[in-house]
């Protein structure tokens, strides 16, 4: 009904949005321009941080202006667009933004009905914050009436009721488009294009959250009696929907025990090795998803359980590289709270209890000829995938600072991959550089008799700065925060034996500038992956940065010190 300007206070070059109706390029002007004020007289009576704020209505003969805020960010179907589906952690912590919003609509006297929920009026700012624009359609709720006048939303977000088919509009209308909207975030797939249904998500991924399947098949129920009675009501489902999946897979759980009891009962019956065969597969396969499942750990689970599901997988499927993959994640990113009040360290710890963990989880088990590693091995991609992610917690994270001998052997598998859909050939790069540094560690320093030094601290320097700048360049964020910490750890570990090579106090300041520059731009935002703990890591080597410079300008003071000169920190004097 309108076009939309960005505009420029010039006095404070403050922005804003600017809606404009105009008598020449509408077709019914006087309806249209009702509609719009409408519109404007809505918004003006609301104030949350999720609606944008209406500053001023200029009506004239044949113009209408609604000056409101410009709200800066993408609309999340461009985020689908561009992103594909959205990981669940994101999902979720949008839709209970909306859920806020929604619920504060709702308890407005009298209340507000959105009516045209769906990811192109959702913006999500660049802080993480969502915002709700395009008001055009909202209407206030008198109650009482058997349909809406007028019958308004977008196909496949737009509940059964705004057709004219289920009553009158209320706030159940807003939770059906609102679970349509968290449907195609979590899919990808548009329930307003053929064919026009919104089926369990977990049709489309099996791996999606069956807590979250329930979330959405509720919200979008034809009648709104069966839907979600208010926003707030919703709101708790969506704060529990862990607990959720833990109720689904006791339902799954004795599905599958009465699953094993018909196998067995067809065991005895004398059925056909085929037919067991075929049975004992599907029975693995359910009990290995279900494994992973429960190795989730939601809230208030023991972390022993988890790592025993996980181990169960693994006896399962040896050759399957999820189960692996997953209990590594789970160590590094999951299992910490333990670790940090204990040791003091920071985040993504690999501890040698875990280690021991995971060589349990590659090793033989005693009723099979072959060690679980070998079975891995055949599948070749896992394989490579699982080497490249165990070589990563290696060298980086092991007991906190990384171990670069034991890292040396699952890189140097990675590096001899071949580009594939588990493993890019940037990652496969990465590997090898790592690798090089990990295959000459341990003689660092070492004399060769024949030759001098066979590997100089020099050398390292120049591997160190080089895996620096490529990670550096890179936009993973917690790839360029592994590669700061080793700047900072190998700095004050070996700052002195850089110095005896050649390695300047400018060229090692640069670095740590380098470093500073890029933390002190990093944004992490809450949707981040891992974004709790990559903002815990920037923080502490943030911290650390004054305390490596003071190790610098302490080495290259270290003659001072020597003869018993105190040094000034605060100053540059050699």
């Amino acid at each position: 009904m309108s076009t939309v300007y960005l505009a420029a206070e010039e006095k404070t070059d403050r922005l804003w949005a600017v809606k404009a109706m105009r008598k020449q390029s509408t077709g019914d002007f006087e309806m249209a321009k009702q509609s719009l004020l409408a519109e404007a007289s809505i918004l003006k009576k609301l104030k949350h941080p999720g609606l944008p704020e209406i500053t001023e209505v200029i009506e004239r003969e044949n113009t209408v202006l609604i000056i409101m805020d410009y709200v800066e960010g993408y609309s999340l179907e461009r985020i689908v667009k561009e992103q594909g589906p959205q990981r669940e952690e994101n999902a979720v912590n949008w839709a209970k933004q909306l859920c806020d919003i929604l619920s504060y609509l709702h308890t407005r006297n009298p209340p507000v009905i959105y009516r045209d929920m769906k990811p192109s009026n959702i913006i999500r700012r660049e802080d993480g914050r969502i915002v709700l624009i395009d008001f055009g359609t909202a209407r206030e709720f008198k109650g009482g009436q058997k349909r809406d006048t007028l019958c308004l939303g977008t196909r496949g977000y737009a509940a059964p009721e705004q057709y004219g088919d289920s009553g009158e509009t209320d706030g159940r209308t807003d939770i059906y488009g609102l679970g349509a909207t968290l449907y195609y975030l979590l899919t990808g797939h548009n329930p307003g294009t053929a064919p026009y249904e919104i089926c369990p998500i977990r049709r489309w991924d099996p791996w999606l959250s069956p807590g979250l399947e329930r979330i959405v098949q509720k919200c979008t129920r034809k009648n709104p009696e069966d839907r979600y009675p208010s926003c707030k009501a919703l709101m708790y489902d969506l704060e529990h929907y862990k607990q959720l999946n833990r109720k689904y897979k006791r339902r799954q759980n004795l599905r599958w025990r009465g699953f094993l009891a018909a196998f067995f009962m067809m065991l005895c019956a004398g059925t056909g090795a085929l037919g067991f065969w075929k049975a004992g597969e599907k029975v693995r396969e359910r009990s290995y998803d279900l494994f992973l499942l429960e190795g989730e750990s939601p809230g208030g689970q023991d972390p022993e359980e988890s790592i025993e599901n996980y181990q169960k997988a693994i006896g399962l499927k040896p050759w399957d590289g999820r189960a692996y993959e997953e209990l590594l994640e789970f160590f590094l990113w999951e299992n910490q709270e333990g670790e940090e009040q204990n040791r003091g360290e920071g985040i993504c710890f690999f501890s040698v209890r875990e280690e021991m963990e995971i060589r349990k989880a590659l090793g033989k088990s005693p009723w099979r000829e072959k060690s679980n590693e070998e079975y891995l091995r055949e599948n070749q991609k896992d394989y490579e995938k699982l080497s490249y992610e165990l070589g990563l917690a290696y060298f980086y994270s092991y007991q906190g600072t990384g171990n670069k001998a034991y890292s040396r052997k699952w890189l140097k598998i990675a590096a001899g991959a071949r580009p594939s859909e588990k493993l890019e050939n940037s990652q496969i790069q990465r590997a090898g550089r790592l690798c090089k540094i990990a295959e000459y560690y341990g003689t660092l320093g070492i004399i060769d008799q024949g030759e001098g030094f066979s590997v100089s601290y020099r050398d390292y320097w120049t591997d160190l700065v080089e895996i620096l700048d490529q990670d550096l360049k890179s936009k993973n964020k917690l790839q360029s925060l592994l590669a700061c910490q080793e700047l900072e750890a190998q700095i004050t570990a070996n700052g002195s034996n850089f110095k005896k090579e050649g390695i300047s106090r400018e060229e090692m300041e640069m670095q740590i500038d380098r470093a500073e520059e890029v933390l002190d731009h990093m944004e992490i935002l809450e949707s981040d992956p891992d974004g709790e703990y990559t903002q815990k890591m920037k923080n502490k080597l943030s911290a650390c940065l004054d305390a490596v410079r003071e190790v610098i300008q302490g080495i290259f003071n270290q003659e001072n010190i020597q003869k018993g000169r105190g040094v000034d920190y605060g100053t540059d004097t050699e």
